[in-house]
């Protein structure tokens, strides 16, 4: 615990965490373990981060204490988060759930994302208490701790997959006047302007003007903007938005930035499935700590690219993304203790509120 980097992130993580100052030596060395182990597996991360004067079984110990004892507010890492990922003021945001298995107990995670022009950020998420899909109410009371923090008027567009449907959940993004771009099942029905109940695909398909249409869904008081395309050997991908003056599809398609999340998290990163912790309290606070250590990466990227243009491959795409760029340039400071390594966390405002311990 004597590496000059732990303590000096404690001191930095003090501004935006009311904790004690071992439990903030502790968190200081769980987010830099995982980031250099490359793994949320604690003996690993004890193993990589410890002191060579201390047994790794006694901060083995300490890491376990930490999730058995630390409670911090649901969304104590937020706005740290926020700040870190940066981007414009107005956000796209990307609403899905990840889960796998850990023997027989089910992880299920609803994770509302943000979407920046190069990377993408886990912001909020809810550790849900069973396997399949989470209810309206989740969704929505994901969407309120959102709006608590942020307000409605920062949301640019929300995407989702068609999973993420429903009456009342339309019906609550159109109350809260959320701008929205969603897919949805090829087989809904919906009501067109003079009245006839159609079901989209047919619609969209016997369409003269291309594949879009206007109708209205069941329980919603003004029309929906519908866009559509039949890929060769797929079903049809149908997406509904409230906002026009957009391409609907084009919008959809930064909804796949939040799979390339889940890797980044999973095995092109952090290995977050390496955990054996089920119990949701301590998976919410490792999820949080987690979240981080990507904001951090993401942010790192930009110290390492300065104004440079990421490399890209003959068939455009980038030689390597955002995410790893920060990631493996944060390691790389790490193994050092370079002194410059802190540089984004020392950046951020010291105006952030403070969480206090539950």
């Amino acid at each position: 615990m004597e590496r000059p980097v732990i303590t000096a992130l404690a001191d930095l993580l003090r501004r935006h965490v009311d904790l004690s100052k071992s439990r903030l030596e502790t968190m200081a060395l769980l987010t830099v373990g995982m980031i250099g182990a490359r793994t949320v597996n604690l003996v690993h991360v004890a193993d990589e981060r410890g002191s060579g004067t201390v047994d790794p079984a006694s901060t083995y110990r300490r890491l376990q204490r930490f999730f058995q004892h630390v409670r911090l507010p649901e969304d104590w890492a937020a706005p740290v988060i926020a700040r870190l990922a940066g981007g414009a003021q107005k956000r796209t945001l990307v609403l899905d759930r990840t889960n796998w298995k850990i023997g027989e107990a089910h992880v299920n995670i609803l994770v509302l994302a943000i979407r920046t022009r190069h990377s993408q950020v886990p912001l909020m998420w809810t550790v849900l208490t069973r396997a399949g899909h989470c209810g309206t109410s989740q969704r929505i009371a994901l969407m309120e701790r959102y709006a608590a923090l942020f307000g409605t008027e920062s949301i640019a567009m929300l995407l989702a997959d068609r999973e993420f449907v429903g009456d009342d959940w339309f019906k609550w993004l159109e109350d809260n006047d959320i701008p929205f771009t969603i897919r949805i099942a090829h087989n809904r029905l919906a009501t067109r302007a003079d009245g006839c109940r159609v079901k989209l695909a047919t619609q969209i398909t016997l369409n003269t003007r291309g594949r879009r249409c206007t109708a209205t869904l069941d329980g919603m008081s003004r029309p929906l903007h519908f866009a559509a395309l039949k890929p060769r050997d797929g079903d049809w991908v149908i997406v509904a938005t409230n906002r026009t003056g957009h391409d609907a599809l084009a919008t959809y398609r930064k909804r796949w930035a939040i799979e390339t999340l889940f890797g980044n998290t999973k095995t092109r990163g952090l290995n977050f499935e390496d955990t054996r912790l089920t119990d949701p309290a301590k998976l919410h606070l490792l999820t949080a700590l987690i979240a981080l250590a990507v904001a951090w990466s993401v942010r790192a990227a930009r110290t390492c690219l300065g104004q440079d243009a990421p490399t890209r491959k003959t068939h455009g795409y980038l030689a390597r993304s955002y995410f790893r760029t920060g990631f493996t340039f944060l390691r790389n400071r790490l193994r050092s203790d370079h002194p410059e390594t802190l540089i984004e966390w020392e950046n951020l405002p010291k105006t952030l509120k403070k969480a206090r311990v539950v």
